[in-house]
């Protein structure tokens, strides 16, 4: 017999995988609402992590790329593969100059057991609230979208990715990224 945890973890991620398999990603808007403009500053924010002093600042990653990727829920199976392919890329990213950071409404608490379990070296961000998520058109309902953001050293937002497929979604970004550096 499964547990409710996982359960209701297999629930939510097949309520996403039909949602994402229907294609409710039109180009400037995504299905958890308005994306923020491509060349133009990244929405600014400050959420609490299980690293480091217990926030990260976007402010405090100037003269640093940064991934910011935002996902639904700590533990589920598309989450748990994305963010084990981030870390295996680890390495690559912090040779280009760059800081991954994942984001879901997850608490701290759920973060650092997250973290823990899957040997991430790299910060996840509690947006609770979801007004980080929101600010990045990257949320519905209770959780944040499968979305993610490439920011320049300068705090610009330099690319956008709404159809994530948690197996190949670091190697994509980290090819975007490769681009994106040589410009």
């Amino acid at each position: 017999m499964i547990s409710r945890r996982t359960f209701l973890s297999i629930l939510f991620a097949s309520c996403v995988a039909i949602l994402s398999w229907l294609n409710f990603t039109p180009v400037a808007n995504a299905l958890g609402g308005k994306l923020p403009a491509i060349n133009q500053p990244a929405p600014e924010f400050t959420l609490p992590t299980n690293t480091g002093n217990g926030t990260i600042s976007l402010s405090e990653l100037r003269g640093k790329w940064v991934v910011l990727y935002f996902y639904p829920k700590d533990f589920t199976s598309g989450c748990t593969i994305e963010a084990r392919r981030f870390q295996q890329d680890l390495p690559k990213y912090i040779e280009k100059n760059t800081q991954i950071i994942g984001v879901s409404a997850d608490d701290v608490d759920s973060h650092a057991e997250f973290c823990d379990s899957e040997g991430l070296k790299f910060p996840l961000l509690a947006d609770t609230t979801g007004a980080v998520s929101k600010a990045y058109g990257s949320w519905i309902g209770a959780v944040s979208m499968r979305h993610s953001f490439i920011i320049d050293p300068e705090g610009i937002l330099r690319e956008n990715f709404v159809k994530v497929n948690p197996n190949v979604h670091s190697a994509e970004v980290l090819a975007r990224l490769e681009e994106l550096q040589r410009i």
